[in-house]
């Protein structure tokens, strides 16, 4: 693991990538996709808790091989980090969604596609990626079912259904830009564009309960994640309902500020979990090291949004597929440097709480 000499011209870290794609998107659009609920406390501790968390290396371990590969409800990745589901992303770049899942693909991992994406089902099962199909649940039955039904057979494997906007979080940037989708940006689920973000929120039912999960996996066939569980009670009744895996989610800070950032929460989760279904992180990770730290406290993988998204906004499929390769490189690079040598084995004892 010899590093190079060499003088980089490309950015070296998601933070770099984020200040350039920050400097180049529109102010509306930057507040939309960067922005949290009401004062962002959330949306800073989730990336400043990591920092809480102290990595714990041993030493004199047989490093030469390193592997991350590792399963997901089964399914073999050769990467724990999956990208999460984000909205309209040919707003930052014309590649859009299916570059994202051309990315995806050329990692090895998983990449879940919005209800509110730009391109349609069909377009990003044409990529080969391995998908799965993030569910918001509207209020429209049919509608609901018609949507999965097409998930299903443009070869989604799994459901995420998001469980934690039963109503939308209040988003003070959004509000104060007035951001709107050009009307040229049509959402194919929706059938329009030019709108705010935010109107097809109001489709979704604020009714949805737990019986509900059994009937949307009996429907759809398909294995249920849920998206935005952060408490022990509810990781407990997710396994009683018949959840295949749980995300442990605050939505990016973007819905109840003042909770609690995701990697802080999630030795609870597994611990009520107790190995019955897969745990999954997303919130903050922005660097390997995080990656890690999720992983010795109990989660399968994680799922990243921001970061890959301001790849695609600086640089289309390229930029997102280079933003999961240095989160790759960094993960192989913490793991040795804390003794471990697979993703599927990193001891609780490799993190302490400061």
């Amino acid at each position: 693991m010899v590093q190079s000499a060499a003088v980089s011209s490309e950015p070296l870290n998601v933070h770099e990538y984020e200040a350039l794609a920050a400097a180049q998107i529109e102010p509306g659009a930057l507040g939309y996709f960067a922005g949290g609920a009401d004062d962002e406390l959330t949306l800073r501790w989730n990336v400043e808790a990591f920092q809480a968390w102290r990595l714990r290396p041993r030493v004199l371990v047989d490093v030469e091989s390193c592997s991350l590969a590792t399963t997901v409800l089964g399914q073999e990745l050769d990467l724990p980090v999956l990208v999460a589901p984000v909205a309209y992303q040919r707003v930052l770049h014309p590649d859009g969604e299916p570059g994202m899942a051309r990315a995806v693909k050329a990692v090895g991992s998983i990449m879940c596609l919005s209800t509110f994406a730009t391109a349609t089902p069909e377009e990003v099962a044409e990529t080969g990626a391995s998908r799965w199909f993030q569910l918001y649940a509207f209020t429209d039955l049919g509608v609901r079912r018609e949507i999965v039904a097409r998930a299903r057979e443009a070869g989604f494997t799994a459901l995420v259904l998001t469980v934690d906007t039963p109503v939308l979080g209040r988003r003070e940037r959004d509000l104060r830009t007035g951001f709107e989708l050009p009307a040229d940006m049509v959402v194919p689920l929706i059938g329009r564009g030019g709108m705010s973000p935010h109107a097809p929120s109001l489709l979704v039912s604020p009714s949805l309960v737990w019986a509900d999960i059994a009937w949307l996996a009996d429907e759809s066939g398909l294995p249920v994640v849920l998206k935005g569980v952060l408490t022990a009670e509810d990781a407990d009744l997710a396994c009683e309902h018949g959840a295949a895996a749980i995300v442990v989610s605050n939505h990016g800070g973007r819905q109840l500020d003042g909770v609690s950032a995701t990697i802080d929460v999630l030795p609870e989760v597994v611990e009520a979990v107790a190995g019955r279904i897969d745990v999954l992180v997303d919130g903050g990770v922005r660097r390997g090291t995080d990656v890690v730290k999720a992983l010795a406290l109990g989660a399968r993988a994680v799922l990243v949004g921001r970061p890959p998204m301001w790849g695609l906004a600086v640089g289309g499929e390229a930029g997102a597929r280079h933003v999961l390769e240095l989160l790759r490189d960094e993960i192989d690079l913490a793991l040795r440097l804390v003794g471990c040598t697979s993703v599927l084995d990193v001891p609780r004892d490799r993190v302490a709480r400061t």
